[in-house]
């Protein structure tokens, strides 16, 4: 009598972008015919120069392009097995997907406690479950907590970035998308950055999709990677494959791959 061998179950796509077009002003093709899926817990990098369509792909996923006089005109998106296409922003963030945007968004004037409960507004914590979300934050953000009385535009580009990610993370999410974390930065804080992205991804099942101009920091840290160019996917697969490949970097050089 055979005996049947259980097979292992793949990880559920959590979030799944089935091939979307992104239009700007009713005339502009930003994205053509994107797809991508991004496994419960997991780590994604969008890879890239800058104008491929990464920061686009983003928008769309969190509805934010709606904001930019764009829309989504093919395609669809589902997240956690519903479809999300053109949800409003906050819908979304309640949903479990929050997007940190490119360029390090803060409240200047407000200190980085005050911007990091801006985050935990949408969830609308009680005062003891706002202080325990805040703790949090700051074990897993240490430098936020010594500067977390001062005024967040007085902090360094590298403290802004984590205040940032803390602020998305106290909206509870199940997935975060990052647009250029390491824009800007020392590579000492790019690692430490990324860093606490893997860390967060192992400890609390955290999914990532990181739009990415550093491509060797952002293969080390991901699962998976999808190379986008001119608003398509011109190559894809688990990470440590795209990273051993030559030719990745001639598509951050404008150049044509053989």
């Amino acid at each position: 009598m055979a005996i049947s061998v259980p097979s292992i179950a793949e990880p559920p796509d959590l979030l799944v972008v089935d091939d979307i077009e992104v239009v700007y002003d009713g005339a502009i093709l930003a994205v053509s015919g994107i797809s991508l899926k991004v496994a419960d817990g997991a780590i994604v990098a969008l890879l890239g120069a800058n104008g491929a369509g990464k920061s686009t792909t983003l928008k769309a996923v969190s509805g934010i392009v709606q904001a930019d006089r764009a829309r989504i005109s093919r395609g669809c998106i589902h997240f956690d097995g519903r479809d999300v296409t053109g949800l409003a922003p906050n819908l979304l963030a309640h949903q479990g997907v929050v997007h940190v945007l490119e360029g390090r968004h803060v409240f200047p004037q407000l200190s980085v406690e005050d911007n990091l409960r801006s985050g935990g507004f949408l969830r609308k914590l009680g005062r003891r479950e706002m202080n325990a979300a805040l703790e949090r934050i700051y074990a897993w953000l240490p430098r936020l907590k010594v500067k977390r009385q001062t005024a967040a535009g007085l902090t360094s580009g590298g403290e802004q970035q984590m205040l940032a990610l803390g602020r998305a993370l106290m909206t509870g999410p199940r997935l975060v998308l990052l647009d250029e974390p390491s824009m800007g930065l020392a590579p000492i804080l790019v690692e430490e950055i990324f860093g606490i992205i893997s860390h967060l991804n192992a400890s609390e099942n955290i999914g990532f999709v990181v739009a990415e101009q550093n491509v060797n920091v952002a293969l080390r840290h991901a699962h998976y990677g999808y190379v986008i160019e001119n608003g398509r996917v011109v190559d894809e697969g688990p990470a440590q494959r795209l990273a051993e490949q030559e030719n990745i970097h001639h598509y951050y050089l404008g150049g044509t791959v053989a």
